[in-house]
């Protein structure tokens, strides 16, 4: 082979697997911010992802430090956003479980925590 024709190989290849790696739909930021803390209990966790989300196959469930669900149980999907509402709950770590199907097809899953309280 040419060097030339190894150079377009290896930029071909690599946008390939550049094409990939972005074809899945990632955690972009929380609100609670993961790892954060804050001083009461919020309403609801909002996940912003990087790509669009399909609403049927994709949840979050959020529990508290006994392992009690403390979320409504439905998630709302909007584009790229996910949201869930939280039962009144009180102070300690809660544990977010998140798993989406992007609209390409490609699942991911996660989890963070957050503090509530002092």
């Amino acid at each position: 082979m040419r060097p030339a024709s190894l150079i377009w190989t290896a930029a071909l290849t690599l946008l390939l697997a550049t094409g990939e790696a972005g074809a899945h739909a990632f955690l972009d930021h929380a609100e609670p911010r993961v790892g954060n803390k804050v001083a009461s209990p919020p309403r609801e966790v909002t996940l912003t992802f990087t790509q669009k989300l399909e609403p049927a196959f994709s949840t979050i469930t959020v529990t508290n430090d006994a392992g009690q669900r403390i979320d409504s149980g439905k998630a709302r999907v909007s584009g790229s956003q996910m949201s869930i509402s939280l039962k009144p709950g009180g102070t300690g770590t809660y544990h977010v479980n998140w798993r989406v199907l992007s609209v390409d097809t490609h699942t991911t899953d996660g989890n963070f925590t957050f503090q509530v309280g002092q």
